[in-house]
């Protein structure tokens, strides 16, 4: 078992520098400078992560946090910002996508032909060189969207084959990647509609602000607090309104910080700020808008409720409300919701039925 988990420590880690290196050819294939080269320095820091994650931690995980996922945000979002200010990003002519698939189709074809014929060691590299040059021809548009996507799934998959640490369990983990993907779609919605319109591209300042909430929202991706509950002592009431509701709903809240701070909230503002300013009106952005000012105005709601909830538990005499809070601390460090804690009461109450016994002198039942 040992093994597996540092194979997995290894390969995930290996990915995300591939990938990153990907991003960092793109980067000088199109600013055509050889010292762009310099960013894959980046993946130094992953390097020494890997090491000494592998020497002090056995390949597994922290509590809380993933310096993985964090330091391959690192080196790859510096060479998505590069290419997407990169000026020729804006501009891609089906016609000419068309007429390069074309050429690098026969090409490819020619290769694979010859290569048949002499089934030489030559020919292989001869036609990998040809693969290579027909992915330099892609539209830089395109490639711009393929690395968005793929960093989108190596997030999610580079999640799910890291070794998980000892604050998480695997429950939980398949938790935090259902909401990962839903969360990666939303983000690649909101660059993908936002920077294509031609009134953003003119405005360098624009595109800069939408970057940067593009990267703020990518820092919720190296956190696990999302599905974390933190046990609450029996002497938390004493503390205070806010302690209380930190305690028994911490996970609650983080979802709604998210949502509120870095996800829906920004991608709110960015979409109202394009419709009422830069007057870009279209059907999928009005209905994004509407559906960000939903998720935003629900979460507001959910917080109000749980406030609420708080506020009854506190109302309740001091030893119920201390025995509430020890059923559900003591749920909370075995990974249980509030739904099983209130079956798990409900059964405690549950009292069988036993058949009394009739006797000689009982009269029987009568129906």
């Amino acid at each position: 078992m040992g093994g597996l988990v540092l194979l997995n420590a290894l390969a995930t880690r290996l990915l995300f520098v591939l990938h990153s290196l990907v991003g960092v050819w793109r980067v000088t294939e199109v600013k055509k400078e050889p010292w762009y080269w310099l960013l894959a320095l980046l993946n130094l820091l992953l390097v020494l992560e890997t090491a000494l994650t592998l020497k002090f931690k056995r390949g597994r995980g922290y509590k809380w946090f993933s310096p993985a996922i964090f330091l391959y945000l690192i080196s790859i979002v510096p060479s998505l910002w590069l290419l997407e200010m990169h000026h020729e990003t804006q501009y891609c002519s089906s016609q000419f996508e068309g007429m390069l698939q074309n050429n690098s189709g026969k090409d490819f074809n020619q290769t694979l032909m010859s290569s048949e014929q002499t089934n030489g060691a030559d020919d292989l590299i001869e036609t990998a060189k040809v693969f290579v040059n027909n992915l330099s021809t892609v539209c830089e548009k395109v490639w711009t969207l393929g690395l968005h996507q793929t960093f989108l799934l190596m997030l999610i998959i580079g999640r799910w084959l890291l070794p998980i640490g000892g604050g998480i369990t695997r429950d939980q983990l398949s938790q935090l990647l259902l909401m990962f993907v839903g969360t990666a779609a939303d983000i690649l919605e909101f660059t993908s509609e936002t920077l294509e319109e031609q009134n953003v591209r003119n405005s360098p300042g624009l595109v800069y602000a939408i970057l940067v909430i593009w990267t703020w929202s990518m820092l919720q991706f190296p956190l696990d607090l999302a599905v974390h509950n933190v046990a609450c002592p029996l002497s938390v009431t004493a503390r205070g309104f806010p302690s209380l509701l930190l305690c028994q709903y911490s996970a609650d809240l983080w979802n709604i910080g998210i949502s509120v701070f870095i996800q829906d909230g920004p991608f709110l503002v960015v979409r109202l700020i394009l419709m009422t300013y830069f007057k870009v009106i279209n059907q999928m952005l009005v209905f994004f808008a509407a559906k960000n000012f939903l998720v935003v105005v629900l979460q507001l709601y959910r917080l109000v409720v749980l406030a609420l909830g708080v506020r009854a538990v506190r109302s309740q005499p001091a030893g119920l409300t201390a025995a509430g809070l020890s059923c559900s601390g003591d749920l909370a460090e075995s990974g249980g919701s509030p739904g099983d804690r209130e079956g798990g009461s409900k059964e405690g109450l549950a009292v069988p039925l036993q058949a009394l016994p009739v006797t000689s002198d009982d009269p029987p039942p009568t129906l």
